[in-house]
């Protein structure tokens, strides 16, 4: 009995001996850097196979207590994760090296809070606004025109600097407005159309009068391209239900620009040029045998029924009464579109400076746009 009873106490000591072996905790220190050798601080080290894990300090360095053998894992953003054997009393340097694995794509909700794409569970379209300045519109809705689905831009015939009417997923009401909401950095903004005339704004469509009045452009035309870093575009149920019946028919939200922080005074410096013209190919069929007139018989007086009526007689150059009164030949008259049409430019130069502390952020920019039409 007593040899048994030894036995077990042996073993028992033995067993005690292997646990405390194992369970031993060697402290391990070390500095994590990246290729050029400059510390990585916010790295993770973790005990492979376990829980515990710590961030490195400002200069990278970090000191674990791991059970004797293990192996540390040290990984951080955009560099790939490396493990390492815990050596103890060794200072090690660890060297990480950048990851080509691309993140997923980051988007803004409506919300404002930043999730990856694949985690929202709504219809989010995003443009960033460097699609936006490269070939720029005076209105900066134009250069959404084929970048997000289901949304319709339709410009007015009230020059450069016009309103442009936004529609999403079509008409949602006869007689109320389907223009969708514009938000800007998460403050909604009024989108009508800005005019100083007779007629009255009829669900975003150019309001002009009929004889009189001016189209001065709506609100998101106030927005510099420059200066936008994303747009994100809200389809369906899903605005009104973060934004109110005011979104009802789909929301556009706008993320401007800002200072980066820890990167000092930064200057911007930036210019565009754009040339529009007429496709003139495309108007080359036209007679010049016959021109204005009435019954097949050229004008005699400055009848404006005469005048504006195209069955007239053969154009033989004869001298014709004109719609002022004044006799000229009854010829074809040539090139009119070239005459009436030009090469229009657009011309922006725009600036910026920024910078940031630990506290606070700021941003001054400027643009200046010298837009020139096609008429």
């Amino acid at each position: 009995m007593r040899r048994k009873l030894l036995i077990v106490r042996l073993l028992t000591f033995c067993l005690l001996l292997s646990s405390a072996s194992v369970y031993a905790q060697v402290e391990v220190k070390g500095q994590v850097k990246d290729e050029t050798g400059a510390p990585l601080p916010g790295a993770v080290v973790t005990v492979k196979g376990g829980r515990k894990a710590i961030s490195t300090n400002d200069n990278g360095a970090f000191v674990i207590s791991v059970p004797s053998g293990a192996t540390l894992v040290i990984s951080h953003v955009g560099f790939t994760e490396k493990e390492v054997l815990a050596t103890p009393g060794a200072d090690l340097s660890i060297v990480l090296a950048r990851s080509s694995r691309q993140l997923d794509e980051i988007i803004v909700t409506a919300l404002g809070i930043k999730k990856e794409k694949k985690a929202v569970s709504y219809s989010v379209t995003e443009v960033k606004g460097s699609d936006l300045t490269e070939a720029r519109s005076p209105n900066v809705a134009n250069s959404l025109e084929g970048k997000v689905a289901g949304l319709n831009v339709t410009s007015t015939a009230t020059g450069a600097s016009g309103s442009v009417r936004l529609t999403l997923r079509g008409n949602g009401s006869i007689s109320q407005s389907n223009l969708p909401l514009i938000v800007v950095d998460g403050i909604p903004i009024d989108n009508t159309q800005l005019n100083f005339s007779t007629g009255s704004n009829n669900n975003g469509v150019s309001s002009v009068g009929m004889w009189a009045g001016t189209d001065q452009g709506d609100g998101i035309s106030s927005l510099n391209p420059d200066e936008i870093e994303t747009i994100s575009v809200l389809k369906g149920g899903t605005a009104a239900a973060l934004y109110g019946s005011r979104a009802s028919n789909g929301a556009i939200l706008v993320t401007t620009k800002g200072a980066k922080k820890g990167g000092g005074t930064q200057v911007e410096l930036g210019s565009n040029g754009v040339l529009e013209s007429i496709e003139y190919k495309r108007f080359h069929d036209y007679q010049y045998q016959y021109g204005i007139g009435d019954l097949g018989v050229a004008p005699v007086t400055s009848n404006p029924n005469s005048q504006t009526d195209s069955y007239g007689s053969l154009l033989d150059g004869h001298p014709v009464v004109q719609y002022d009164g004044v006799a000229r030949p009854y010829s074809a008259v040539k090139n009119n579109l070239s005459e009436f049409y030009h090469t229009g430019t657009s011309i922006t130069n725009s600036a910026s400076v920024s910078g940031s502390t630990e506290k606070t952020s700021w941003r001054i920019s400027g643009s200046d746009l010298n837009y020139h039409g096609i008429m």
